[in-house]
């Protein structure tokens, strides 16, 4: 059992942010809205200190991060999908996870609590921008249902095919303005014991915990280590070019302080990183850039022209790689990026 007191909401904000590869949105409007909520401290669980069969739902913000920077969220975000996925399953959720444990949606389970016990496990273990990239969805996990609210009501897709939850859900998420409420439901605490990724809070605490000590982290070097990470490289952004074949893409050149030529493959997260060509780094590892001088974590859309930057692999979330059919999910020709796998 961990013990999340409100002032750890700063650490494991920052700690969030870093987990999401450069995707996932900034974790401020959360910290903003749980600072004031009367739930602390909060008891999170281990699934191991919860009875298998706990009914459990996960949740999320879907859709744009940036709008949640314009459109607050309630108090009780989650709720009207709460009570749509007990009516649809016939059972309580008496438990909560993340569907995504990076960025904003890592500190989203808070809001649930202290209602709903809140479990360190979610469905993704980095910023990942598709439904059907769902751990329980990949493992093919029977009875889950996904709940999203459309702005005017909710959506429920109980289907055994992930690519309807993603088109359907993507549907919704446009509906209600580019961004939405969503929940899984249909499935125990138990499931989640192989079919998720596990300790999230727990990496997002110490990662967040290295940012916050800036007297031991004086150089990138100390850093790297006190992340317990992998320094790629650091130097100054050169340029950011289009793909010219996907307009969600985008390759990212960085001017090595030691004279190589970094490359930084990305959509809305950083998916691979390459010098001189050769490939350094590639998704499932969480690849975190950070303003070289003032420690900033950075979104893909920072890295901008002339910013002296730094990039480390964190590693990836060990559930991915378990399996060649659950790493193929998260690989980056899953995101329609050839090659990259092969030249590792």
């Amino acid at each position: 059992m961990t013990i999340v007191a409100q002032q750890d909401l700063r650490t494991l904000g920052r700690g969030f942010c870093a987990l999401g590869s450069g995707g996932g949105g900034r974790t401020t409007m959360w910290e903003l809205v749980l600072a004031r909520a009367a739930i602390w401290p909060i008891e999170v669980a281990d699934v191991d200190e919860v009875p298998a069969d706990t009914p459990c739902v996960a949740v999320a913000h879907g859709g744009s991060t940036l709008l949640l920077e314009e459109r607050i969220v309630g108090d009780a975000p989650f709720a009207e999908l709460v009570d749509a996925a007990e009516r649809w399953t016939g059972v309580r959720a008496t438990a909560v996870c993340a569907i995504e444990g990076a960025g904003l949606n890592g500190l989203a389970p808070f809001s649930l609590a202290p209602a709903l016990t809140v479990v360190d496990a979610d469905l993704m273990g980095r910023a990942l921008p598709r439904l059907d990239q769902l751990t329980l969805l990949v493992d093919r996990v029977p009875g889950v249902v996904v709940v999203c609210s459309t702005g005017a009501g909710v959506a429920i897709v109980d289907s055994r095919r992930a690519a309807d939850v993603e088109s359907v859900v993507r549907s919704a998420i446009v509906e209600a303005g580019g961004m939405t409420a969503v929940l899984v439901a249909g499935f125990t605490v138990g499931d989640l014991r192989e079919h998720a990724v596990l300790g999230g809070l727990r990496r997002a605490a110490a990662v967040g915990s290295a940012f916050d000590d800036r007297e031991a982290a004086q150089s990138i070097a100390d850093l790297g280590e006190r992340l317990d990470g992998r320094l790629l490289g650091r130097g100054r952004v050169a340029g950011v070019e289009a793909s010219p074949t996907d307009p969600f893409a985008s390759t990212i050149e960085i001017r090595g302080d030691d004279g190589s030529i970094l490359r930084v493959v990305a959509r809305s997260e950083s998916l691979a990183v390459l010098r001189d060509g050769r490939v350094e780094a590639a998704t499932p590892e969480i690849l975190l850039t950070v303003d070289s001088i003032s420690r900033e974590i950075l979104q893909v859309e920072d890295i901008v022209y002339g910013r002296h930057v730094a990039v480390f692999s964190l590693g990836p979330p060990s559930w991915w790689t378990r399996t060649p059919e659950r790493l193929a999910h998260v690989a980056p020709a899953a995101y329609g990026v050839p090659d990259l796998e092969e030249a590792r």
